[in-house]
């Protein structure tokens, strides 16, 4: 929080948001926390489309040491009203959009528009230094399955966090980060507080759109962006000139065919592997120094450690993290001591990059053998006119798990059957038998979450399992 101060003190004018600068973002933050001191409550929660707005209070209760926990605006007012149940809040700020979203049983207050706010400028009365132990923000996790963890981000992770990242990326004055990834998750959070740390400017966009992110781009405004695969996949063919210095990629499996494109157009992609639990981007590779390692996702930041546990004669073995970034345990639940198990598989090759292969619950176990997803991802990744796709794991009676292929493709020619007899030909050629999935299905676009990821646990309810095609370990 002293990076806001900081700026205000020694650049004001310097932009820091949209259109404000470092003094107006200051003595907005400073203006919200006046009023929000007076809230009795320790915790408070946040529900808000991206905006200025909503940056400001996110701060602003920082600022007078409220743990905020930062609402998916995918949740409905049940699932919300749960949330807060579980965490004993009772107050939730909320943009005008989003009020129908506020559980009757909650005292609800709407955000005012900074650009309404009074000029008043407050006396700031407030201790902008905090302690690393002290809860900055809190984020559930799989909260849309209604069973969810709450993950406490605490001032020493973010600190720790933005001072590697900072190493690892770089900084120049002339940086503005483009935010299209949600506020409320951990990659939109953690791109306001590298800003704020770095004296350097953020873009925030409400909401997604391609043709304006193309402008930014194309006229220079932006300079770095955060982005998942799916987003980008779309925009790399758009993109005919640029002035980009970081494009930082993750929150899913990267599709190899992207990294190519990227790397023919010279885009400067940096792969990351990161999460909740370790406020965002933990390990990291800038792609055009490292195109010997185009498969991995590169080497830890400076603190943080990986080691692979319980390896197989490969060395493919469950991926565990420990450092600074590292939450210290979920809220209510056993601390965490030592590594965090980030419940990913994976290896380190010599010269200690680090390899994702799978989570371990999409790890396929059939009839005794082990298939990676990812692998057949990437093999079906690499047909032309493929969109997207993912792998699951479905039971089957005699093998036990076999993989299901769900796709989406460009050429709306071809029947459904032509595609799968193609795709699985393709496969076959490529991969070991008792990896051609037995289940193919054709859709027009994998279901997705707010922040983009496909969601592979809802896969299955799109699945006709009474009419396999195939698959055998013959």
């Amino acid at each position: 929080m002293e990076w806001l101060r900081y700026g205000k003190q020694h650049y004001p004018k310097r932009i820091c948001m949209n259109e404000y600068n470092y003094k107006d973002i200051y003595d907005a933050v400073v203006c919200v926390a006046t009023r929000l001191q007076a809230l009795p409550d320790t915790r408070i929660s946040i529900i808000s489309d991206n905006s200025v707005t909503m940056a400001v209070y996110i701060l602003a209760a920082m600022l007078v040491h409220k743990e905020v926990l930062l609402l998916n605006v995918h949740l409905t007012a049940g699932e919300i009203e749960n949330q807060l149940s579980q965490l004993h809040i009772t107050t939730v700020l909320h943009s005008a959009k989003r009020q129908s979203q506020v559980p009757t049983s909650a005292t609800a207050i709407q955000l005012e528009s900074i650009r309404t706010m009074s000029r008043n400028v407050a006396e700031d009365i407030f201790d902008w230094i905090f302690d690393d132990n002290d809860i900055a923000a809190i984020m559930n996790t799989s909260a849309t399955t209604g069973q969810f963890k709450s993950v406490p981000l605490r001032w020493g992770q973010i600190k720790a966090h933005v001072q590697a990242s900072q190493e690892v990326l770089g900084r120049t004055e002339q940086d503005n980060w483009l935010m299209v990834l949600p506020l409320f998750h951990v990659s939109g959070l953690s791109i306001l507080m590298r800003s704020l740390y770095n004296g350097t400017a953020m873009t925030i966009m409400e909401s997604y759109d391609e043709e304006q992110v193309l402008q930014y781009i194309h006229e220079g405004r932006v300079n770095m962006m955060s982005l998942v695969p799916t987003i980008l996949k779309n925009l790399e063919p758009r993109i005919t000139h640029h002035q980009l210095r970081v494009i930082l990629l993750g929150g899913e499996f990267i599709p190899r065919p992207l990294v190519d494109a990227c790397v023919v157009k010279q885009l400067p992609i940096y792969k990351t592997y990161g999460m909740t639990e370790t406020f965002s981007q933990s390990v990291t590779m800038p792609v055009l120094s490292n195109l010997n390692k185009l498969d991995s996702v590169g080497k830890p930041l400076p603190g943080m450690t990986v080691h692979i546990v319980n390896p197989d004669t490969d060395g493919v073995g469950e991926i565990h993290l420990n450092g600074p970034m590292v939450m210290s345990g979920y809220i209510n639940r056993v601390p965490i001591h030592g590594d965090f198990n980030t419940d990913d598989i994976g290896y380190l090759d010599e010269d200690g990059f680090l390899y994702i292969l799978n989570r371990r619950t999409d790890l396929i176990i059939s009839g005794g053998e082990n298939i990676y997803p990812k692998e057949i991802e990437d093999t079906v990744y690499a047909m032309q006119g493929v969109k997207e796709c993912a792998v699951i794991p479905v039971p089957d009676a005699k093998w036990g798990q076999v993989p299901a292929l769900f796709l989406a493709v460009d050429d709306e020619t071809l029947s459904n059957d032509d595609i799968e007899m193609s795709v699985r030909d393709h496969i076959a050629y490529t991969l070991a038998k008792y990896k051609v999935p037995k289940y193919i299905m054709i859709m027009d676009a994998l279901p997705r979450n707010g922040t983009g990821k496909i969601m592979r646990k809802s896969l299955a309810s799109y699945l006709d399992m009474t009419a396999p095609s195939g698959g055998s370990h013959a």
